[in-house]
């Protein structure tokens, strides 16, 4: 048995805070984990810039309500489903991710999950866990799945380290660079062909 993990951001949809950094014209909030590996670094940093621009989860989910998952990435998504079970292990918010996943005809997803006060204004993030991609793998483990997973960042990593077989995905140069072992594609072509390749099955194209 055999299951595909993929991650969200940068792999089926864009990346939502860099999408409201360009809305909102403050480039600090352009960074993602490519940029700060530490997710609680990134995320207090992300959360300072919301209160000291009066910023709250509305804005956020106004711009994400306008927008869709990368070129290809939901025909991508359905050739996956039709030969693997799939679950999206993700560090976004369920909060932010609803608009997306229905495009995207609502596949597992696994994240996190944000605090706002009566007024929308976000003041903590709760993890579901820490490490949650690399744990989830895990646990597949346990239930006698083979795992093979995608991502496209450092917080990736330890889900495609615990995996049977992990594949970058329009990765920076950096996290390329720094994990040689994984073999690294731009496109969803060659996404599947890596998933076929990894699979212990014999998958059609």
């Amino acid at each position: 048995m055999e299951i595909a993990c993929l991650d969200l951001e940068g792999v089926l949809i864009p990346e939502i805070w860099i999408g409201f950094a360009e809305k909102t014209g403050i480039d600090e909030l352009r960074a993602t984990t490519r940029d700060i590996p530490d997710y609680d670094v990134l995320m207090r940093q992300r959360l300072r810039l919301l209160q000291e621009h009066q910023l709250g989860l509305h804005d956020i989910q106004e711009v994400i309500a306008k927008m869709a998952p990368l070129d290809g990435a939901k025909d991508f998504l359905t050739w996956l489903k039709a030969h693997f079970q799939v679950v999206i292990l993700s560090d976004t918010f369920y909060e932010f991710s609803h608009p997306l996943m229905r495009q995207l005809d609502f596949p597992a997803l696994f994240c996190h999950r944000l605090v706002a006060d009566d007024e929308g204004t976000i003041i903590d993030y709760k993890l579901r866990q820490q490490d949650p991609k690399r744990q989830c793998v895990k646990a597949f483990h346990a239930l006698n799945f083979r795992v093979i997973a995608s991502g496209d960042s450092y917080n990736d990593t330890t889900m495609l380290s615990e995996a049977d077989a992990g594949i970058l995905f329009q990765a920076p140069d950096n996290v390329i660079e720094e994990f040689p072992q994984f073999p690294s594609v731009e496109n969803y072509e060659d996404l599947k062909q890596e998933f076929s390749k990894a699979s212990n099955r014999n998958i059609s194209l």
